[in-house]
């Protein structure tokens, strides 16, 4: 399979990429999904993702690939039609991580990979990324939304991981990889939080609104309840 980075570059996060860096437990609750899950996924029998040594950690792109997946199955999209697509794609694209990498398109209720991205195809056209399985995508690549793919590197760089609605974002870009919140990372929040600060300081300290202070502890599983209450009204 072709890699997407070189070694040699001056952009050290570029390879951090390929590194192992989300353990199975954080890569199963930003998916939604249980680590068990997770570890099927990248197991040898059915295997739907890439190969995993036991106990081995998750890097960004495999992290994607788990969320793009975790997206299909919760819309109840068979895992046969996932894997063809999977498949079809690597192989086309001779990509190690398709989900990851490229953007799919939707048409006619199709999962469609771009044919910009494949070789011998006429311009214009469309692939199925399912090789002809009828399937329900319109809700599917609603969810997909949540991905910022960019054309610099082709590779979805910003994952809105609470939902486009939410400010929350993965991008291994910053603060390698954690969740932040405008660039501050969610758990240094709630580290803050569960050492007795209020929302509106932590709010001050790292320049954010206490909204933003709030939607942080929420994702982390914090519901803030009022024994801290503000100063500021």
């Amino acid at each position: 399979m072709a890699t997407l980075v070189s070694e040699r570059t001056d952009q050290p996060w570029l390879r951090r990429l390929y590194l192992p860096s989300y353990q199975i437990v954080e890569a199963a609750k930003y998916a939604g999904i249980t680590p068990q899950t997770v570890a099927a996924w990248h197991g040898l029998e059915k295997q739907i993702l890439s190969e995993r040594e036991e106990k081995a950690a998750l890097s960004y792109l495999q992290l994607i690939e788990v969320a793009v997946v975790a997206a299909f199955r919760k819309m109840r999209v068979p895992m046969k039609n996932i894997r063809a697509a999977r498949e079809y794609a690597a192989h086309s694209l001779k990509c190690e991580f398709p989900f990851a990498t490229y953007n799919f398109k939707e048409n006619a209720k199709h999962l469609f990979l771009g044919s910009e991205d494949l070789e011998d195809v006429h311009p214009g056209s469309v692939v199925a990324a399912d090789q002809g399985g009828q399937l329900e995508w319109e809700t599917v690549i609603g969810r997909l939304q949540e991905f910022d793919y960019e054309d610099d590197h082709g590779i979805a760089l910003k994952w809105h991981v609470a939902g486009r609605g939410s400010p929350i974002l993965i991008d291994p870009r910053i603060s390698f990889g954690t969740p932040v919140i405008k660039g501050t990372p969610t758990w240094i929040i709630k580290g803050r939080w569960d050492a007795g600060e209020s929302d509106s300081d932590i709010a001050e300290d790292f320049r954010i609104d206490p909204s933003d202070v709030k939607e942080a502890l929420k994702f982390e599983g914090v519901v803030p309840d009022g024994r801290r209450e503000s100063l500021v009204h």
